[in-house]
């Protein structure tokens, strides 16, 4: 499938079909509930490599995480063994130990008191896929702490995850692309509740998300950008 972006051309896997998607959704959450996070990480591993982490990703891994909203200590258990089983088999896929990726200008990271940043993870995942690094800050990043990192790595691209309204707080999203307005900003995740308003934008699928950071526009190398110093308000 080809998903055309404003100045890219991105090939993508195809989706899966919708019996690889059953087996896939047993076979991974049998060995959740079996607490085996190793069993995970390789089903989900073997799957990237079969099908390609965003048609996973959207298919598999995030449906299977809305199935269990964690109301139960049983179901909060079994939870952490799918996050945790497809943290370690984002984490390493099409890792190259010895041999890092460029950044390519992209930063991501966890809004403020998130603590949840498996969707970034996947963006990783699929960023090196195709052949492409980023500078993944992890979750739960101050904004202060935010504005000092784009002046330092200069990127063109910034994705922000946010989990639940709590932390989606599009004002603070929006005040910060204001504040760098030759950076691209992006709202990812389901936190983002509020409409995100210009210069800010929301990215609803992980394609959209690659092929947003893989579209460097014109005039905005990363190694070009400069910025003054923009205390975050």
């Amino acid at each position: 499938m080809e998903t055309i972006y404003p100045g890219v051309r991105l090939v993508l896997t195809d989706p899966m079909p919708a019996e690889a998607v059953e087996i896939a959704h047993k076979q991974v959450l049998s060995a959740a509930e079996d607490l085996d996070g190793h069993g995970v990480a390789t089903l989900v591993l073997d799957l990237a490599e079969a099908w390609g982490v965003p048609a996973l990703w959207e298919q598999v891994c995030r449906p299977l995480l809305a199935r269990l909203p964690g109301r139960t200590a049983a179901e909060v258990v079994v939870e952490h063994a799918l996050s945790e089983g497809v943290r370690v088999a984002f984490d390493v896929y099409r890792r190259e130990p010895g041999r890092p990726l460029p950044d390519g200008g992209v930063l991501l990271a966890g809004v403020e008191r998130e603590a949840h940043n498996l969707g970034l993870q996947a963006l990783a995942a699929a960023l090196r896929e195709q052949g492409r690094g980023c500078l993944n800050l992890g979750p739960t990043l101050p904004w202060p702490a935010l504005s000092s990192a784009a002046q330092r790595a200069r990127p063109h691209t910034v994705v922000l995850w946010s989990q639940t309204p709590v932390t989606g707080r599009a004002y603070r999203l929006v005040r910060f692309a204001r504040d760098f307005p030759r950076l691209r900003v992006y709202g990812a995740g389901p936190g983002w509740i509020e409409p995100l308003t210009w210069p800010a934008a929301h990215l609803g699928s992980l394609p959209d998300a690659v092929a947003a950071c893989l579209d460097v526009p014109a005039g905005r190398d990363a190694h070009h950008i400069r910025y003054g110093s923009v205390p975050y308000r």
